[in-house]
């Protein structure tokens, strides 16, 4: 998506997401969404994870033992595939939704991403871009128009009904119409707020930053948390009981992206970093005790499952290509994104914890050649009723050595 020529404002460009970690592998295979205040400059994917712009969906039918096709464009596998609940992603500008034996498409406008269940799973939050017309005035009389993209705030029942846009990235200032970012929604566990990225809603005043959208007031509020000057956040998560709310910290080592995952405290406004560099994307288990992150480095990313302390106790994959996960509410799997060649799929890594440690038993294919969106990261829900019976978590294991927690600024 790209934002074509407007009138310079008064605040100078930054450049938050024009980084990834990954750029020194992938690179000049895939295109940095980067984000942007003004010009022809692409929108910007988060800090840290795999720069995409939209692919397309590959051709073949895949190299699995038994591929079916779904409705069009999007292939899942079968019968290994099969999993509780359903996870929902963006392809092509549309949401979808998978589940363990079929997918449907949920929204078709073709500028839809970043979608997200609720905790009670009865909405999904996304991001719908609106293209319009802008003017501004200048000199004595004249009068210039301008294509403007809009991010707007947005939710849909999961079978495609009650679309409602809840906010609007659209503003005037003098006689202009501009826009403000919105990103990644994260609905909190009691449905009263939404965590956001955001510079809203004067842009001119914050770079992109944690925000939350009061559902009720429809007020945008800063949560004022630490920030490397101009690089702002990226990567809401709330902990499944509310007490925390992660974000990842961007910022910069020499000429690489260094994304760093922080852990905010609603009740005190206290901050506290939960890893070191180079961990960003993360993903609460069920039971608020691990967290599955994106690890990057100089080779690509990987996931990998964290303890509360944001020690590394488990490498998930070793491909160097896999990032974005979705932690199951059942506990014993986590979704990701792959990255094959340049098309983006859907993965399953299960597990089990009954040695009294985190393993990988096996990883499988939720899609292939399927080209999803890589700047949306995946969202899983599962209803109660499917829930398995819980099982005990695994205690102090030991694992690949990560970077020292530090105490945030």
């Amino acid at each position: 998506m790209t934002r074509r020529s407007a009138p310079a404002r008064t605040r100078a460009p930054r450049d938050p997401y024009g980084f990834g970690p990954v750029a020194g592998f992938v690179g000049p295979v895939l295109g940095v969404i980067a984000l942007v205040v003004i010009g022809a400059v692409t929108l910007g994917l988060m800090n840290g994870q795999l720069p995409f712009q939209r692919v397309t969906p590959g051709s073949g039918p895949g190299d699995g033992p038994a591929v079916t096709p779904a409705p069009p464009g999007v292939i899942i596998t079968e019968p290994e595939a099969v999993f509780p609940g359903s996870i929902v992603y963006a392809k092509a500008g549309s949401i979808w939704i998978q589940t363990g034996t079929d997918a449907r498409q949920v929204t078709k406008s073709g500028e839809d991403s970043m979608p997200s269940f609720s905790t009670d799973g009865t909405w999904v939050y996304f991001v719908r871009i609106q293209e319009s017309r802008g003017k501004f005035a200048y000199g004595n009389s004249g009068r210039a128009w301008y294509d403007l993209s809009t991010p707007n705030l947005m939710r849909v029942h999961p079978d495609g009904s009650g679309v409602q846009r809840l906010l609007s990235g659209r503003f005037a200032e003098g006689q202009g119409s501009w826009f403000f970012w919105l990103r990644q929604p994260a609905p909190s566990p009691d449905g009263k707020t939404i965590a956001v990225i955001s510079d809203g809603p004067n842009p001119l005043q914050s770079d992109v930053v944690l925000q939350s959208f009061n559902l009720s007031t429809k007020k945008l509020t800063s949560l004022n948390v630490p920030e490397s000057l101009s690089l702002g956040h990226q990567d809401p998560a709330w902990r499944p009981d509310g007490k925390y709310l992660l974000y990842v910290k961007n910022g910069r080592e020499l000429t690489r992206g260094a994304p760093q995952i922080y852990r905010y405290d609603p009740a005190t406004k206290k901050t506290r970093a939960m890893t070191g560099p180079g961990y960003l994307a993360p993903a609460w288990s069920p039971d608020g005790r691990f967290i599955a992150a994106t690890k990057t480095d100089a080779f690509g990313t990987d996931i990998a499952i964290l303890d509360s302390s944001g020690k590394e106790v488990l490498r998930v994959t070793n491909d160097n290509h896999s990032f974005s996960p979705a932690w199951s509410p059942a506990g014993n799997a986590i979704a990701f994104l792959h990255l094959e060649g340049t098309i983006v799929d859907l993965r399953m890594a299960r597990l089990d914890s009954s040695t009294g440690r985190w393993t990988v038993t096996e990883v499988v294919d939720l899609t292939k050649v399927s080209g999803l969106d890589g700047a949306s990261r995946p969202s899983w829900f599962v209803a109660p009723s499917e829930l398995p019976a819980p099982s005990a978590a695994p205690g102090t294991q030991s694992g690949p050595a990560a970077p020292s927690p530090s105490t945030a600024p």
